[in-house]
């Protein structure tokens, strides 16, 4: 028997030994997922810190009040040259009613009969968030309300994501406890997207492609 065999089964026999309500012991699985209360200084550096990281990697950053929504998506995808704008469900209507009402611009519905083909046909995306991460300058979509599938984020050549300053937090972990684990999730960093191309398809996959395009990011607050 070697030492670490020796080892194993003093172990196991002092496991044995226990009680059975000793012998599983619970392990914290939240370490930083609850997020700490910031004061409004803190906030404000976080969100500083999230327009750098977005800067960093390419992406156009318009920091705007919430009356001045439809106002910077419209400024947005004129300068893009966007003739066609895909909306998912529950996306605030009135976001786009300006763009929509002005030359030929046409606002399509992120329905599901809606192909893969006209997806890639059109010119731009626009989209709420589920949260964001300041520190990765990530931007995170589960394809909730006001959010689009997957496919859909990842096909225009231009997305525009709308952000409220209370959904950006620090790190990673803090913002684990905002998504729904049943949902596909997509991560944005800059102007690229990670997304997994079989998830939506049904196969088995695990392949991560990368999507280039123009990001802007609407911050609101």
């Amino acid at each position: 028997m070697t030492s670490r065999e020796d080892f194993l089964r003093r172990v196991r026999d002092a496991l044995e030994a226990l009680p059975n309500d000793e012998r599983m012991v619970p392990v914290p699985r939240n370490y930083q997922r609850n997020a700490p209360v910031h004061s409004a200084a803190d906030q404000a550096e976080i969100v500083e810190l999230f327009i750098d990281r977005l800067k960093h990697y390419g992406a156009q950053v318009h920091r705007v009040g919430a009356d001045e929504i439809p106002g910077a998506i419209d400024s947005a995808l004129r300068a893009h040259g966007a003739r066609s704008a895909l909306a998912p469900d529950g996306l605030p209507e009135h976001w786009l009613r300006r763009w929509e009402l002005t030359g030929e611009h046409r606002v399509l519905d992120d329905q599901p009969q809606l192909s893969i083909l006209d997806r890639e046909r059109t010119d731009a995306v626009v989209t709420g968030c589920a949260g964001a991460v300041a520190d990765a300058g990530t931007l995170i979509l589960d394809g909730g309300p006001g959010q689009c599938r997957r496919d859909a984020a990842v096909l225009a050549d231009c997305h525009i994501c709308v952000v409220r300053v209370e959904q950006i937090d620090f790190s990673l972990p803090q913002v684990l406890d905002k998504l729904d684990p049943r949902r596909s999730i997509t991560w944005f960093g800059g102007p690229t997207a990670m997304t997994d191309p079989e998830a939506d398809s049904g196969k088995v996959g695990g392949v991560i492609e990368e999507t280039e395009r123009r990001l802007v990011v609407v911050i609101v607050g």
